[in-house]
């Protein structure tokens, strides 16, 4: 067997042993606090037309953006081995200048405070 063909086979019994577990050892022990629904973190007894903070969204969004920002950056350390790394280091340098000057504009309106 060649070392593709091992490790296939390595990584496909891990995934059915780590499946197999996962239904086994759980405690099956429902009670009323497990059973009952559960939606957002809303009381799903009271009103559904409850006013959610938009805050809570910008937030997410500027989690989701400087995220994005570390999967863009990721590949910088193999950009020296590219033909032109300058070029390279110049585009991941001005992503960094412009997502710092979006955070700090941000930070300037208010957009990272939880308090209203």
């Amino acid at each position: 067997m060649n070392l593709v063909t091992v490790m296939m086979l390595i990584s496909m019994a891990i995934s059915m042993v780590l499946a197999i577990v996962s239904f086994w050892l759980p405690q099956l022990s429902p009670d009323y606090e497990k059973l009952s629904p559960y939606e957002c973190g809303f009381d799903p007894l009271g009103s559904a037309r409850l006013p959610f903070s938009m805050r809570f969204f910008l937030v997410a969004i500027l989690f989701l953006l400087f995220d994005l920002e570390i999967a863009l950056l990721l590949p910088l350390p193999w950009a020296d081995q590219l033909s032109s790394p300058l070029l390279t280091f110049s585009w991941a340098s001005a992503i960094l200048v412009l997502l710092t000057l979006g955070l700090i504009y941000e930070w300037t309106q208010g957009g990272l405070e939880w308090a209203e």
